[in-house]
């Protein structure tokens, strides 16, 4: 019997049985799960399932994410394994019911809540292979440089190529995902990454007599993501006007003839144009207001996760590695609300005292965000005490300024920014300065959130008294 096999029975039953689901995916820590008629779900039996962290409804999204942690993976699979339903499953025919629904009001959290749930599926897949490149990058640089460990011959070129297969690919693991979310075949997403990357690229100096810009899309996002958006249609309308003894063999064809020129001569500059604007605008925030968008930025983190928006920011932060060879937005203000999130669920759980279990747990929410993973704090340590969201704010502030004004900046890509992450500072060279300051940021992060959110607690407890 798997850890969460009664967490998925539970649900499943919750949810009024497989024939009122309509999709199942998961993000870094939650079970995603769409239904079909709401009438027929059990919210209260969501919200006390063995084994979550908390519930977070999504009504416009007719969805409910169960907050499970890092290892959220295994529960999916278990879903997957107890409800029988599949991966890349649709909804049953004439199974939804709007009118059990609340309408869904268009406003820019809604934008904001499309493009987050359209970008999460896209990044957390690939979020592994980066990190996995980055870590292994900065450890050699690390030991290199001091601890005088030399990486020679085959040694050498094996990490790099680790390295390599990391990052250099990301347009081939970014096409594969985005087709998949977009519902098309993702190994023509793949294939256009793949093509983007081909060593005979150089040569197609023109097509059709059109010139084309010559320019590397190695370790980029952008391009990729936009010629499978272009694709998307193409495709759909293919195999709609198709027979369909033939679309196996035609439609692909006739789709990547169309997209592959548009992308090469259009999408493709564009993009690469869009992420030079990006690392432009980068450049002059870290120059002229890095003191104060930071700590902004940070305090706001908490709450893109919560909708996902944090996962619309990797590719910003990908694209400012590949143009600018440094981090010094979006990965400093993931890391310190993270670890503010983190220092304030520690001081929920120090104010718990007649209640080991819950203690621990709630200890363990705060232990795994000071990591990089805030959901299970967020949800399920500082919602059930909101004072403690102003210390969270408050060591976020902090940590964000100190940040913005020693110019924290990342070399590595990876997700979950936090304690464990330090050697994502490390430059190219094995340099450490910019880990030393996030240890000083860190540690000031931890400690201010800590206590500004335990002061408040108590100043709340001592009123209520």
């Amino acid at each position: 019997m798997g850890k969460y096999r009664e967490l998925c029975e539970k649900a499943l039953e919750a949810f009024g049985g497989v024939e009122n689901i309509t999709y199942v995916t998961n993000c870094a820590t939650r079970l995603r799960i769409n239904y079909a008629n709401k009438s027929k779900v059990d919210e209260e039996a969501l919200k006390n399932l063995p084994g979550s962290a908390g519930l977070v409804p999504k009504p416009a999204n007719k969805q409910y994410q169960i907050i499970i942690g890092p290892n959220v993976r295994d529960a999916y699979y278990e879903f997957l394994d107890v409800s029988g339903w599949k991966e890349g499953g649709v909804a049953p025919a004439g199974a939804d019911d709007p009118i059990d629904d609340e309408p869904e009001k268009k406003d820019i959290l809604w934008v904001l809540n499309k493009f987050g749930n359209f970008m999460t599926p896209i990044m957390m897949p690939v979020v592994p292979a980066m990190i996995v490149g980055g870590m292994i990058l900065a450890f050699r640089n690390l030991l290199m440089n001091y601890f005088g460990m030399k990486f020679e011959g085959g040694t050498y070129w094996m990490v790099m190529a680790i390295f390599n297969g990391g990052f250099n690919f990301l347009p081939i693991y970014i096409g594969w995902q985005t087709a998949d979310q977009l519902r098309i075949k993702p190994i023509l997403g793949g294939m256009l990454g793949g093509i983007l990357l081909s060593s005979y690229l150089p040569q197609v100096t023109d097509i059709f007599g059109i010139p084309v810009t010559q320019t590397s899309y190695g370790s980029t996002v952008l391009p990729v993501l936009l010629g499978c958006l272009f694709m998307a249609p193409i495709y759909k309308f293919w195999t709609r006007v198709i027979p369909e003894a033939l679309s196996f063999f035609v439609v692909p064809i006739l789709t990547m003839i169309i997209v592959v020129p548009v992308t090469l001569l259009l999408i493709g500059p564009f993009g690469t144009m869009l992420s030079g604007y990006i690392a432009t605008f980068a450049q002059w925030i870290t120059a002229k207001a890095n003191w104060l968008a930071q700590p902004i930025l940070s305090m706001l983190y908490p709450y893109m996760v919560m909708i996902g928006l944090d996962k619309g920011l990797a590719p910003i932060g990908i694209e400012l590695l590949a143009t600018l060879g440094y981090n010094s937005v979006t990965a400093p203000m993931g890391f310190v609300s993270n670890i503010a999130v983190g220092g304030s669920c520690l001081a929920v759980a120090s104010e718990i005292k007649n209640d080991v279990e819950k203690r621990g747990m709630i200890s363990s929410f705060g232990v795994t965000a000071l990591c990089g993973v805030t959901e299970p704090a967020f949800y399920g340590g500082l919602l059930t005490k909101p004072i403690a969201l102003a210390g969270t704010a408050i060591g976020a502030a902090v940590g964000g300024l100190i940040a913005g004004i020693v110019g924290l900046r990342t070399f590595v890509q990876g997700g979950c920014p936090g304690w464990l992450t330090l050697v994502f500072f490390i430059d190219t060279n094995g340099n450490a300065k910019y880990m030393f300051l996030a240890i000083l940021v860190a540690a000031v992060t931890t400690v201010v959130s800590f206590v500004a959110a335990k002061v408040l607690l108590t100043i709340t407890k001592k009123k209520e008294a």
